[in-house]
């Protein structure tokens, strides 16, 4: 097969200039930004898969605590028929389990220790359809939570604050009073602690006590339940979902899935995403354009080259052709070398990490702080290909002037001094 002498001539000037040629140089400039390509390229992938890791990581232990959809009463009204609700959602293909709940705002209090949290009414017989806070439990069980036994479960960091531990009393004390010829009263009552669970999730640890939902609905007064919890077959379809079942179950209720209960935290991950995205797409940029000067001091050096191959009969575009797949060959390079690289560090990264912290003894991840104890990867491809993409656009739109350049070199002028 016969290639195209642009082509052929390009990739020749590509692999010549090796040190001790005249151009020795221009290969090395050609090797840096090869090179820095392929970090830039690198970098991005490495940064990337560590925060989708990162985000998987606390999603994950999210939604070991709270279900993937839920389905609640429309305007914060109770639902009032929670059965009626949960068979319609079951209706759906995506749907595989439901449980009601009651949830409230209430203190917990232990002598003078008095916190704020949210006290969630569940079925433990059908709590384990929907979530993993079975699993979470690291002392007691959720079987414990008995109607009329008036136990509860806390999240580890709150019955740490509050210093309690299994068998000890606390207090809840619901949001609303109830009037008594003395005034208004607070609604108190004194639960037992059967269980302690840890999520590996600060804001649910510190925040979430769970009780059994006949005792909810007793304290808090509720007609109904608060909600229906339901889990999907596909978390990634929760919203896609969350819309259907909105249509399925009518105005009177309103559907919410686990993106929206954490809103605000998924838009600031994915702002710094972002953000960390453009910052290292300069990386890139500023290696690509290395390339121009690179094809620069190449055009220079092979004028009398380019007015040969012009006196021959090579047209103005045969010779920017030329230069650009110079310039392109070591874009294309620099990319798929920093793609390799970068899948390489990525779903190595934790062995990576830890081998460093043995070697210089210190450590990266506090559990006590980050509550993981090792770094965490996800590549995507999602993420992978837009960044080989940009890179290779950058490269070819770096080489576009320098090669217009070469290809306006008169062969008359480039001889004169040869």
């Amino acid at each position: 097969m016969s290639w195209p002498y642009e082509l052929e001539i390009g990739w020749r000037y590509t692999r010549s200039g090796r040190v001790g040629r005249r151009n020795g140089f221009i290969s090395f400039i050609s090797a840096i930004s090869m090179l820095g390509i392929a970090l830039g390229v690198a970098a991005l992938i490495i940064v990337l898969s560590v925060m989708n890791g990162f985000q998987k990581e606390v999603r994950d232990r999210m939604l070991s605590v709270v279900a993937h959809v839920e389905a609640l009463g429309a305007s914060g009204a109770p639902l009032r028929d929670p059965g009626t609700v949960a068979e319609g959602a079951l209706r759906h293909p995506e749907v595989l389990g439901a449980a009601p709940f009651v949830a409230a705002q209430a203190l917990v209090a232990r002598g003078d220790d008095v916190l704020g949290a949210m006290v969630r009414g569940i079925s433990p017989a059908d709590e384990i359809k929907v979530t993993d806070l079975e699993g979470q439990v690291i002392d007691g069980s959720l079987k414990s939570l008995m109607p009329g036994e008036w136990g509860i479960l806390l999240g580890s960091e709150l019955a740490r604050q509050l210093r309690v531990r299994l068998g000890d009393k606390v207090t809840l004390v619901a949001p609303s009073g109830q009037l008594t010829p003395a005034g208004v009263m607070p609604r108190l009552k004194q639960f037992t602690v059967t269980g302690l669970f840890s999520s590996g999730h600060y804001q649910y640890d510190s925040a979430l006590a769970l009780v059994h939902i006949d005792d909810a609905a007793k304290l808090f007064r509720v007609e109904g339940v608060s909600g229906v919890q339901l889990k999907l077959r596909d978390l990634h379809r929760a919203r896609e979902v969350s819309h259907e079942l909105q249509a399925m179950l009518g105005e009177g209720v309103q559907v919410r899935d686990w993106t929206r209960t954490n809103q605000q935290w998924f838009a600031a991950v994915q702002v710094e995403k972002r953000m960390m995205s453009i910052i290292l797409t300069l990386i890139v940029a500023v290696a690509s354009f290395n390339l121009v000067s690179m094809l620069v001091m190449t055009v220079t050096d092979k004028r009398a080259d380019i007015a040969i191959l012009r006196t021959l009969g090579a047209s103005p575009r045969s010779v920017m052709a030329i230069f650009m797949v110079q310039g392109a060959a070591a874009g294309v390079i620099g990319t798929f070398a920093g793609v390799a690289m970068g899948l390489l560090v990525a779903f190595n990264v934790d062995a990576i990490v830890s081998g460093i912290e043995r070697m210089l003894h210190i450590n990266f991840l506090d559990p006590s702080i980050y509550l993981i104890t090792r770094m965490p990867s996800d590549p995507q491809r999602d993420d992978i290909i837009p960044i080989v993409l940009i890179s290779l656009v950058l490269a070819f739109v770096a080489t576009i002037y320098p090669s217009w350049r070469a290809s306006r070199i008169q062969p008359a002028e480039a001889l004169r001094y040869e």
